[in-house]
């Protein structure tokens, strides 16, 4: 299953992310990077670090799980 994470620095300076399932693919980054402007001009979340106040990064991670027959 494919995620999309954005990363961002709250007031502590740590790294906080939010990942979201089944991204719309081909990911658009202007679209990415608005959406981040976003969250952080509405302060739309925060952090036991206090606010999120400046974007990190963003990725799309894959994870494939494939189960093994044991018995």
């Amino acid at each position: 299953m494919k995620k999309l994470e954005l990363k961002f620095l709250n007031k502590d300076g740590k790294t906080v992310t939010y990942s979201l399932e089944k991204p719309i693919e081909p990911v658009d980054p202007e679209a990415v990077k608005a959406a981040m402007d976003e969250v952080i001009t509405q302060n739309a979340f925060t952090s036991s670090g206090g606010d999120i106040v400046e974007k990190k990064s963003a990725r799309v991670v894959d994870r494939t799980v494939e189960d093994i027959d044991i018995s």
